[in-house]
């Protein structure tokens, strides 16, 4: 990405309440998703030929508190030996709240990455299909067992992959719940002739979700960053994992539910995603006897009803062989006895 132009006297006004040197041009990348959730990163290029980062976001998770927990938890992956750029404030020690294209911002500063994020390196690369190549994927999980395994009590603030809880004030309900309601919604309008299944399902659904509910709250925590994609896992010169970038996400979390959730794909395929991650985190991670006997609870909570299931049910609309097909393997996978534990011994 090439177009660098001079920065806008509000982004130099911005600049100069972090760093001393002066900026001659900037990348601008938003990231908004829709008007209640703005976002932009500025990425700066000075005349001593440094570059930096900064920040602004304007919607209801991101505020100094919150930020303070992000600039910690890079501290606490540092210190595991994994790269994070570190998060800097302004000259006052803070997160200052600025004018910028419009909106009231919170901004803060980032160190410019020291290696390329696999997004980067792999953009143009046609004959490479896997996202995250396997190698990666055992370091990527190596170094969440061990974040686990710090059950780090530094903070309430949810991660976003929060379960029976909301990570932003204005979010109705929990993502998983939201999902779920969709899948429900959907389904109600196929043809009569699913109605009783789709209330089996939604049964069984609900049923396990108030039983998980139960014993959720016993389950071990630690602070995570919350967004293990392509676009933030940093590798360097020769592709060897060496941290993570972009802890916006991050906060409080179960690990189970975590691990879960960063791993999602067809049924199949994504159940044997789950089972590596448990097995590649067991040799850094002890799971209590409470985390194996909730796991199967948990894959029945967060997986059935997920969001890709509702957009394969739309898809198949018209086609009640392919959707009959569908719904039994969506009932299956609510009520299969699947061996978890034998993946966290």
């Amino acid at each position: 990405m090439d177009n660098w132009t001079p920065p806008t006297d509000e982004i130099t006004h911005i600049f100069s309440s972090f760093f001393d040197d002066t900026l001659i041009s900037c990348q601008v990348i938003n990231t908004s998703r829709g008007d209640s959730d703005f976002r932009e990163t500025i990425i700066a290029k000075t005349g001593s030929g440094s570059k930096w980062v900064i920040k602004l976001a304007d919607n209801d998770f991101t505020f100094p508190d919150k930020i303070k927990v992000w600039q910690r938890t890079v501290s606490e992956y540092l210190a595991l030996g994994y790269y994070c750029p570190k998060i800097i404030c302004d000259k006052t020690g803070g997160f200052p709240v600025v004018e910028y294209n419009g909106h009231k911002c919170v901004a803060y500063a980032e160190e410019y990455s020291l290696y390329d994020l696999i997004e980067d390196r792999r953009s143009g690369e046609s004959d490479r299909v896997e996202p995250i190549s396997d190698s990666l994927k055992n370091d990527i999980w190596s170094m969440t067992a061990k974040v686990a395994a710090k059950y780090f009590d530094y903070t309430e603030y949810p991660s976003a992959y929060c379960l029976f809880e909301k990570f932003c004030p204005s979010d109705k309900y929990d993502e998983v719940l939201e999902n779920a309601l969709n899948w429900k919604e959907c389904a109600d309008t196929l043809p009569k002739e699913f109605s009783v299944q789709v209330q089996r399902i939604w049964r069984l659904w609900t049923d396990n979700r108030d039983a998980l509910e139960k014993v959720y709250k016993k389950l071990p925590t630690s602070v995570f960053q919350a967004d293990l994609n392509p676009t933030n896992i940093l590798v360097d010169k020769d592709g060897r994992f060496v941290g993570i970038y972009d802890f916006n996400l991050c906060g409080k979390d179960v690990f189970l539910n975590y691990l879960m959730r960063e791993n999602y794909e067809n049924f199949e395929a994504e159940l044997k995603l789950i089972c590596s991650a448990l097995k590649i985190s067991s040799e850094y991670y002890h799971f209590s006897d409470i985390e194996k006997d909730t796991a199967l609870m948990l894959y029945r909570c967060l997986k059935p009803l997920w969001y890709t299931r509702v957009e394969m049910l739309k898809k198949l609309k018209g086609n009640n062989a392919a959707i009959e097909a569908f719904l039994d393997q969506t009932e299956y996978y609510l009520t299969a006895n699947i061996d978890f534990k034998a993946y966290m011994e």
